[in-house]
């Protein structure tokens, strides 16, 4: 009987002090509540421990966290964007007893969310459509991010950044800036081949000019004298041939017919 009352007692001790402590991970900040009653100094990583009878500890994460929302921007010409954006945050260590205390652990629904809407549609409608793709989307995204940290600092949430993951224009937009962005593309290879050509063009200019430089060097240089003496050297290797030659006297160079 003594025995069992022993392992009877052991196993309720153990029992208790496995309920009476719990051990915060990297990435991860303890609360603690006793009775009813958040305490003002955070539990830091490792084991904590408790009286499970009137107090208990609230894992809170400080690591970053991804969260995704799908909604409709107004644009600044009256259209509705759907859109899907990922918001990026995490929780100041030393806040997270604050944050408990004043929003509660569903501070996403109850502060991140609204904030966010208003945000995003308070700063998407100062922007036309076409701007969301196009190189205003950063712009667009760091304007939200700042307006949302603006309201987010104080409570302890830290916004990292904002990232429009999509925008799904109406049919008839999208096909006009696809049609836009065509001609874009077209008038670029359009003035590319004229480039091309006007350089095709300098070059034969600059052929031409060089055949002609040429031709007037050459003209130049063929003086009476010079000709007279060419017809002589082809003469000379004309009457080494034994075919039968006329000569034809008249003018400065007589002309020589070989038979």
């Amino acid at each position: 009987m003594p025995v069992r009352f022993t392992y009877f007692t052991l196993f309720l001790l153990t029992i208790s002090f496995l309920s009476s402590c719990t051990v915060v991970r990297e990435g991860q900040v303890g609360v603690k509540r006793k009775l009813g009653k958040y305490r003002e100094r955070p539990v830091d990583q490792g084991v904590a421990f408790y009286n499970p009878f009137t107090t208990t500890i609230r894992k809170v994460s400080t690591r970053t966290e991804n969260m995704e929302v799908e909604l409709h921007l107004p644009s600044k010409e009256g259209l509705n964007i759907r859109a899907a954006i990922s918001i990026l945050y995490a929780l100041d260590p030393t806040k997270a007893t604050d944050l408990l205390r004043q929003i509660g652990p569903r501070y996403e629904q109850s502060v991140i969310l609204p904030v966010f809407r208003s945000a995003a549609a308070d700063v998407s409608a100062r922007y036309f459509a076409k701007d969301m793709h196009t190189g205003e989307r950063a712009i667009i995204e760091e304007a939200i991010r700042e307006q949302m940290a603006k309201n987010l600092a104080p409570r302890g949430i830290v916004l990292e950044t904002v990232l429009i993951k999509s925008i799904q224009l109406p049919e008839n937009l999208a096909r006009a800036i696809e049609e836009k962005l065509e001609a874009e593309q077209e008038a670029l290879r359009m003035q590319f081949v004229l480039q091309q050509t006007r350089q095709q063009a300098e070059q034969q200019r600059i052929q031409a000019e060089g055949t002609r430089d040429a031709q007037l060097i050459i003209a130049e240089g063929l003086t009476p004298e010079i000709l007279r003496f060419k017809a002589l050297e082809a003469y000379l290797e004309l009457a080494k041939s034994p075919n039968t030659k006329v000569i034809v006297p008249g003018g400065d160079t007589p002309i020589m017919i070989e038979e």
